[in-house]
């Protein structure tokens, strides 16, 4: 056997963002698995940007000191000489963030990021950015690859189906992997590459048909609906001592939405739309999730890279840990270098995935991923219940990517209107309406 020693280069999109350092110890860590000899980061903010770049230099010096590392703004410099591109972006920041939480929640309908207007407008913000991403790739490093986890994905993927469809992108999320690390836990397995399974559905809208052990074939889905039935998702001990509140009622929320639909195990993103009462009820319109990741996860993390800087080490730094997001990506990434055709989530366009659903639209399924991009597995019929939840779903998604490319209106009070989260169009129009002006940065003029 020819021994493969090649190095790759990577850019991280979006150098600035919180999870970036993480990101970076958990591709230090993995170099026996996929090895690099260059990491970039790229960031329209070089403010933001400088305060991660500059502790991660030194967490690559200490730790991989033969990889090069640099930061920028300049598109050119980045994607040049690149083999791999992370879309790790969020188009105006959590100050944006907030408005997409908040404005819903003034009529009384869901303030999520990814789900209901929230992530919606979240998508329509998101467009132009991956599209221009992409652009950048393709102008300087033609045969790299991006994956991309950018928000909201299922209309980031929907825009890069019609617009670039050509282009060697793969948009993912890791929801599924988090869940399947819990469904390990609860199985007395390590974690996801412990399990075999079927899932299908859009992002963050989604359900697993079966859940198996990957050595021993061994059939999970019983012993798992017996525990999420009790107790949702949520582990505890341990494993759950660091999770925040938030979270926490999240993975137990789970049993209720397993509970409308047992035949399945669902994503914990169906709490929104099974339940939407119930989250509006129990949300505060004046402090949402942005209020907490800005009052926690930010102040921690610049506070962590300040310290690093200061100290001039990484030593007992706080990301010495697991890092999930993280390792899927890089999984990812050793499956395409080295063409291992290794069963992962991707959102593609459906093709026949899902029988009963159409072609053109974007599903989260299984596929196989390789040198030649992703292949995705037949996952048979929807249910009649899910089938009708994501016809719904698929068409919001469908006509956001409609507003962008028509400057419509129009379409964008269809995509509110239509959607489960929002009881009816004079609800969709107000919330709409108050979203126009703080987002005119961000979205085409909608006339």
């Amino acid at each position: 056997m020819v021994k493969d020693d090649r190095k790759f280069s990577v850019v991280i999109a979006g150098g600035g963002s919180t999870f970036t350092p993480g990101f970076i110890l958990r591709l230090i860590n993995q170099q026996d698995k996929f090895s690099l000899r260059q990491i970039k980061f790229y960031d329209i903010d070089a403010e933001r940007q400088k305060k991660i770049g500059d502790a991660c230099a030194i967490i690559i010096k200490e730790r991989a000191p033969q990889i090069k590392f640099s930061y920028t703004t300049d598109p050119e410099e980045a994607f040049t000489d690149v083999d791999f591109v992370f879309g790790s972006i969020r188009v105006g920041k959590y100050e944006m963030r907030s408005h997409d939480e908040k404005i819903p929640l003034k009529y009384g309908v869901n303030g999520q990021e990814t789900t209901g207007p929230g992530g919606m407008a979240y998508g329509l913000r998101s467009i132009p950015a991956i599209i221009q991403i992409i652009d950048y790739m393709e102008k300087y490093s033609p045969n790299a690859w991006m994956i991309n986890y950018s928000n909201t994905i299922a209309i980031v993927s929907e825009a890069c189906r019609r617009f670039r469809p050509k282009s060697k992108v793969i948009n993912i999320c890791d929801m599924p992997i988090d869940i399947m690390t819990r469904m390990a836990q609860i199985c007395g397995l390590k974690d996801y590459h412990d399990l075999d399974f079927i899932y299908y559905g859009l992002n963050h809208f989604g359900w697993w048909k079966e859940v198996r052990n990957y050595k021993t074939g061994e059939d999970l889905m019983p012993k798992l609906k017996k525990y999420v039935r009790e107790n949702g998702y949520y582990v505890g001990g341990d494993f759950d001592k660091e999770t925040e509140a938030s979270w926490v009622a999240t993975f137990k929320k789970a049993k209720d939405c397993y509970a409308l639909e047992p035949d399945t195990l669902p994503n914990t993103y169906m709490q929104y739309y099974y339940y939407p009462q119930y989250e509006v009820a129990h949300a505060d319109p004046h402090h949402t999730r942005t209020d907490e990741i800005l009052e926690h996860r930010q102040k921690i993390v610049f506070g962590e890279c300040k310290r690093i800087v200061e100290a001039g080490t990484a030593k007992n730094n706080i990301w010495d840990k697991n890092a999930i997001h993280s390792e899927y990506i890089v999984d990812i990434c050793h499956a395409i270098a080295y063409n291992t055709h290794e069963k992962f989530l991707a959102n593609i366009p459906n093709n026949g995935a899902i029988s009963n659903m159409p072609d053109d639209c974007i599903v989260e399924v299984p596929c196989l991923f390789g040198a030649d991009g992703v292949q995705p597995i037949a996952c048979g019929e929807a249910g009649r219940f899910q089938r009708g939840l994501m016809m719904e779903q698929v068409t919001c998604e469908q006509l956001v990517v409609d507003a962008y490319e028509q400057h419509s209106y129009e379409k964008m009070w269809q995509a509110f209107a239509l959607n489960k989260t929002v009881p009816d169009a004079l609800v969709a129009k107000k919330i709409l309406d108050d979203m126009i002006p703080v987002n005119a940065p961000y979205w085409p003029e909608l006339k």
